[in-house]
């Protein structure tokens, strides 16, 4: 019903069917077409002067071509939403939504009908691309679903063929997996919380590194668990997706044997090293009075000792010192392993400096020419360690440079991650054949016949590098020489992280 507001009063019909936004069309009872709106010349490109008069089916639509839902009785009316296709002017087919409803007269006698229409090609072509893509889509993640599901099987495989223990844990500390390995040790434990099914606690470890796990992705550590209580050596690893929470990946291996035998090797080297120091003193005990008398011998029945004598004398007093002085060499070359790891940098030239006033103090020394070529950065590796070093490599400069004019050079350079200290000499040099094994503990190169010596030395110094995880050479120094070389990491290094002690 018309409202009786005075503006209804002067609406039009006519303006009303023009400017609504669908097509519009009238027919008689033989759907001949006696009105047009402009909407409807614009959605099918024919004009009202084009259409009016002809028979509605000049649009080819499609069902009503072939049954036709206005006049077809068993159609209840009105017509709503109904899709057609029909042909534009320009003989293109478009999809239209549309309603039908009969027009009657004062009697209720039906005198024609009217349609509306508007245009749904467009929303029917993005709702086809819709549904392809998510048709595409659905196909991708279900082939990336059995993707994951093919990987995560082979992962669950590779860890139940391990004889490692493995376990996964959730955030909420839950185990969602166990390995066949584990399982046969602590039954079936999946689904419940790993504290309590892998350390007989009610609450989560106070020293559990779930936390540093998830935001840092990996924690090493070493941990007893267990009814047996063996000691394993645990890696921790992050898993991530995502949909679900993080996890945590533990991987156990027993090291319980090693562990043992560690401490037993320690032990060991404890029970050598008294060893050695008690072998030490007793066989000091025993040589230096050897010295002593030799020297008493010389000073008190010099006079009535023929030559003869006096070679064997010399000869047993210098066999007693070489023999102290191995002695001396074996305890430094066994005692390396103990030195303690640096609290700060130790000064390098420092070093050298004490090492060279020391030699000049030995009366039997010449003035040697002791050069430092290059600055001497300092290090992370203990003073002793360094001491140890240096006074073995100049010392052995000394005892092989031949000429005491030529220089004894010393500097250092860097490659890369490492500092690489040298001590160059230019005397004899050491044959290319003996420079693989000069560091051998008792070796000694062919041109050292008649220089002191017990050939410990080197062997000091390669073992200093290897427990630094550096390394030790010998080159031959350009003109005639040899040139002994250490690297070291550049960047300090804790010798307890990287095991460099026993």
């Amino acid at each position: 019903m018309l409202s009786s507001h005075p503006l209804m009063q002067h609406l039009h019909l006519d303006q009303a069917l023009e400017t609504i936004p669908s097509g519009l069309f009238v027919v008689d009872l033989d759907l001949n077409i006696l009105y047009w709106n402009p909407a409807a010349e614009r959605i099918t490109g024919f004009s009202a002067e084009e259409a009016v008069g002809r028979h509605c089916s000049f649009l080819e639509g499609i069902p009503c071509a072939r049954r036709c839902g206005l006049l077809d009785p068993d159609t209840p009316k009105p017509v709503i939403g109904v899709l057609c296709s029909i042909t534009t002017k320009s003989g293109e087919r478009i999809t239209i939504m549309k309603n039908v409803e009969m027009l009657y007269d004062d009697t209720g006698e039906a005198i024609g009908g009217i349609e509306s229409f508007h245009d749904v090609s467009r929303m029917r072509h993005l709702e086809r691309n819709l549904r392809n893509d998510a048709f595409a889509l659905e196909r991708r993640v279900k082939e990336r679903t059995a993707e994951l599901e093919k990987s995560e099987a082979r992962f669950r495989a590779m860890l139940d063929n391990m004889d490692d223990f493995a376990y996964i844990a959730s955030c909420d500390y839950r185990l969602t997996f166990m390995n066949k390995a584990m399982m046969e040790i602590f039954g079936d434990r999946v689904g419940e919380a790993c504290h309590t099914a892998l350390h007989e606690r009610k609450t989560p470890c106070q020293d559990c590194p779930m936390g540093e796990v998830i935001q840092k992705g990996t924690f090493r550590e070493e941990r007893s668990f267990g009814r047996r209580n063996r000691i394993y050596e645990i890696i921790h690893s992050c898993l991530s997706c995502d949909t679900d929470s993080p996890q945590k990946l533990a991987v156990c291996r027993d090291i319980t044997k090693r562990k043992q035998a560690t401490e037993e090797l320690a032990e060991a080297n404890r029970e050598l090293d008294a060893f050695a120091n008690s072998i030490s003193h007793d066989l000091r005990n025993i040589l230096s009075p050897v010295v002593t008398y030799m020297d008493f011998l010389r000073m008190q029945y010099g006079d009535v000792l023929d030559g003869e004598v006096h070679k064997v004398l010399g000869e047993v007093e210098r066999q007693s010192e070489r023999a102290i002085a191995l002695l001396d060499d074996l305890l430094d070359l066994a005692q390396v392993g103990r030195v303690e790891a640096a609290d700060q940098l130790t000064s390098v030239s420092g070093i050298i400096d004490e090492i060279t006033r020391e030699h000049s103090f030995e009366a039997h020394q010449p003035d040697y020419n002791i050069q430092i070529t290059s600055e001497l950065p300092s290090t992370w590796v203990p003073e002793a360690m360094v001491y140890q070093v240096f006074a073995n490599l100049i010392g052995n400069a000394i005892n092989y440079a031949g000429d005491s004019s030529q220089p004894i050079e010393i500097g250092c350079r860097k490659e890369q991650s490492r500092l690489v200290y040298f001590v160059r000499d230019y005397g004899p040099g050491i044959a290319a054949k003996d420079r693989e094994t000069v560091f051998e503990i008792f070796a000694r190169g062919a041109t050292s016949a008649g220089t002191r010596g017990t050939g410990v030395g080197l062997a000091i110094v390669r073992k200093v590098a290897m427990r630094c995880h550096g390394q030790a050479w010998v080159e031959g120094t350009p003109g005639g020489g040899a040139t002994f070389c250490l690297a070291l990491p550049y960047h300090p290094v804790s010798l307890h992280e990287t095991n460099m002690l026993p």
